[in-house]
């Protein structure tokens, strides 16, 4: 019939590419640019993503300070019944 075992179904308008995993570089140029590159990412991300985290940061504090105080009783609340 000249059906190889890996052309069993036609798919239409599918196309697939694939390499062997012996022709594949597990961590192509890893040591040489890849830790260069992400020094590169973060120092340019950095003043995008501190400042957001900063603000939380503080906004977390204080909501925490201000549940902390309200979780007091207030004594002159108390004074009468002394």
């Amino acid at each position: 019939m000249g059906w190889e075992f890996s052309n069993l179904i036609q798919v239409r308008y599918f196309i697939s590419y694939s390499l062997s995993p012996f022709e594949q570089k597990a961590f192509p140029s890893y040591f040489t640019k890849g830790i260069l590159n992400l020094l590169h990412r973060t120092q340019d991300s950095i003043l995008q993503v501190t400042p957001p985290f900063i603000g939380f940061y503080f906004l977390y504090t204080w909501g925490t300070q201000e549940f902390e105080k309200s979780k007091r009783k207030k004594p002159t609340d108390f004074e009468e019944e002394k």
